[in-house]
């Protein structure tokens, strides 16, 4: 038997080779002395986007656009030759001015031509509200709201122009039609037939502008075929997430002229389609300046309409030819606007010129002691909003589909031009010109857009504008 001293002893002595390991192994005073700190390696920064524009190298192919490629294939045809105007004759002269009319008969020879002296104007058949007039040329007749609105309906004119009024000031189509006790159907049945002559009206007008400086934004819409369950569920939320329905607008920051208006995805095709629009709006030889947001797809769509085929230089004495580029145009000017948005909040801006250079886009903006910005463009999109029903914030107005939302802007968008009164255009008269009432005389002049830009002289009323008989095609005196 093992004594009890004996297991002791073993228990010393391996506390005593502990203590002796653990003297070795511990490092003494002078070592931890002697020895040098070791630096922490210095973290990188994280690598920064930059945002100086670079040189642009150009592209071997020329970008597609779906409509200049339909227009290729489909060229439009050019307005016959413009006959002679009649001579006038020694008759009582006319009081009834016949200027904006046409005589809309296809055998005529002055079919869709402006005053040319072959309209005379009649009295009101059967005594009804619309006069007649007389084509000397073709023999024929024809009423003075032929390819208008009014033309076939035996409603009031007054009833008509309110209702078109009351959805340009941004009613509902139900709304109006509690107002003025008409079937809602009726209603939309007016507007797709407005929206179809305010866009001929827009083209008639709009063209052939020289401006120096365009913005163009973009704006959020939802659709009710997305909230009713018009679509199925799987449908409605990826076209929520991935192809959201936005309205496209572009405007003349200087007169304030709306130049288009478009819904689509916010996408390169549709970045294609408003740049194509804006260049049908403008002269061919004007290239402004466009500002727009960081959306890259306009670059892309500027540089389709805006470019031109260019022969890079040799690098090296022998080889082959370099291939061409498809570059920006030299006075094409091209600046962005990049915003930061943080949880919802603004938290930083950077300016960046694509084309052009800083110097010449501050040039342009020196004159009206303006920076690089697309502040008027999203001013018009709360002016969209409070205006077209469908576009709304948190309201039971939406419209169905793509169609119902661009007739609502068709007629906002003459509405805007030509009918409302901006307060930043108006300008002040040269003499007070006193009032029918007994208030103070009237100091200033109300200007729209449209007279701002040069397009008319005086502000329409929405009667006059859907009274407008459209020609056919351009004329020399249009304006």
């Amino acid at each position: 038997m093992i004594p009890h001293l004996f297991y002791y002893q073993l228990v010393i002595l391996g506390l005593l080779w502990l203590c002796v390991m653990l003297h070795l192994a511990w490092p003494s005073r002078v070592a931890v002395s002697l020895q040098k700190p070791v630096e922490p390696e210095p973290i990188k920064p994280k690598r920064k986007h930059s945002i100086e524009s670079k040189p642009f190298e150009g592209l071997t192919q020329k970008p597609p656009c779906a409509l200049c490629a339909h227009e290729a294939a489909h060229p439009t045809p050019s307005s016959p030759v413009r006959p002679d105007p009649l001579p006038p004759t020694h008759r009582r002269p006319r009081a009834i001015d016949t200027s904006r009319h046409f005589c809309p008969h296809t055998d005529c020879d002055y079919r869709g031509w402006l005053g040319l002296g072959n309209l005379r104007a009649n009295g009101h058949p059967s005594g009804g509200q619309w006069r007649q007039f007389h084509c000397t040329a073709c023999k024929g007749y024809f009423s003075e709201h032929h390819g208008t609105l009014f033309h076939g309906k035996r409603v009031s004119v007054d009833l008509l122009v309110h209702v078109i009024g009351c959805l340009a000031e941004g009613l509902g189509i139900r709304g109006t039609a509690r107002v003025f006790e008409v079937d809602p159907n009726t209603v939309l049945q007016w507007l797709m037939e407005a929206a179809e002559q305010l866009r001929a009206f827009v083209q008639y007008f709009l063209y052939d502008l020289h401006l120096t400086q365009v913005q163009l934004d973009e704006l959020y819409a939802v659709l009710s075929a997305l909230k009713e369950g018009t679509l199925s569920e799987e449908g409605a939320i990826e076209r929520l997430s991935r192809s959201p329905q936005w309205v496209w607008a572009a405007i003349d920051p200087e007169s304030k002229l709306l130049l288009t208006l478009d819904v689509g995805e916010r996408s390169a095709a549709m970045a294609q389609r408003v740049v194509h629009q804006v260049a049908q709006v403008l002269a061919p030889d004007c290239a402004p300046l466009f500002l727009t947001d960081g959306f890259r797809e306009y670059m892309l769509a500027l540089l389709t309409h805006y470019g031109h085929w260019m022969q890079p230089p040799r690098r090296q004495g022998k080889g082959p030819m370099p291939k061409p580029r498809w570059m920006p145009l030299p006075q094409l000017l091209y600046a962005q606007v990049i915003k930061t948005v943080r949880r919802r909040r603004l938290i930083r801006v950077h300016h960046r010129v694509v084309c052009g250079t800083l110097e010449a886009v501050q040039q342009v903006l020196a004159a009206h002691g303006w920076q690089i910005n697309t502040s008027f463009v999203e001013r018009l999109n709360l002016t969209i909003r409070q205006h077209v029903a469908a576009v709304g914030r948190r309201v039971s107005t939406l419209c169905k589909g793509e169609d119902g939302l661009r007739q609502q802007l068709a007629v906002y968008h003459v509405y805007y031009n030509f009918c409302l009164p901006h307060a930043s255009l108006r300008q002040a008269l040269p003499r007070p010109e006193p009032t029918n009432g007994t208030g103070s005389a009237r100091q200033w002049q109300p200007r729209t857009p449209a007279m701002a830009a040069g397009l008319t002289d005086h502000v329409w009323t929405l009667r006059e504008v859907l009274l407008f008989r459209v020609p056919p095609w351009p004329q020399p005196a249009g304006r």
